[in-house]
């Protein structure tokens, strides 16, 4: 392995396993700071790419972190990546849930604990609408009205008529591949 390469190993793990240490509110959260450290900080993956990343982390089944960490780090390493970067996503919340069920009984009770909770709350919905207003907002620089008549009509059915996110995904899905085999029968060979 060469010396560059275990430096960007080191760096993928240590970025992922500080990433999700500190990161409250679950995985939309900690995927929009993988686009800022990888993205504009270390700058190994760019916009675009980050977006489609993004949306496969979250049609894949299973958790949107570590799901977020799959994708980025076969990106920036192929498998070795991978495997650094699920580890250190792993690891925070391993140890973070295995004290707390430890002292269970006494965090339950401690109204400061439970008021601490409470604030962190707000925090996360508010990392969450920047996440709804950056993914949008790539989506909208695209340029592309249809991207934006779906982005629209998914939110629609989901919001209003209760349509499962599942079936609306699964749904997004057979339109991409329809319309990408579209657009390539058009394009002249």
């Amino acid at each position: 392995m060469s010396n560059n390469t275990a430096k960007k190993l080191s760096t993928l793990f240590f970025s992922t396993l500080y990433l999700s240490a500190f990161t409250f509110g679950g995985g939309y959260v900690i995927v929009t700071l993988m686009q800022k450290k990888f993205v504009k900080e270390y700058h190994w993956i760019d916009e675009d790419e980050m977006l489609d990343l993004i949306a496969i982390a979250q049609s894949a089944p299973g958790a949107i972190a570590v799901n977020g960490a799959i994708v980025v780090g076969y990106k920036i390493a192929k498998i070795p990546g991978v495997i650094i970067s699920v580890i250190a996503t792993i690891i925070p919340p391993f140890l973070i849930i295995s004290i707390i069920s430890l002292f269970y009984n006494a965090f339950k009770e401690n109204q400061v604990v439970a008021l601490m909770l409470e604030g962190m709350q707000a925090g996360v919905g508010a990392v969450i609408c920047a996440v709804v207003i950056e993914m949008a907002t790539g989506i909208l620089k695209e340029k592309n009205p249809l991207y934006a008549i779906i982005m629209v009509i998914a939110f629609i059915a989901n919001y209003f008529f209760n349509v499962s996110v599942i079936l609306i995904i699964i749904c997004c899905i057979l339109f991409g591949l329809f319309y990408t085999l579209y657009k390539e029968r058009r394009l002249p060979q």
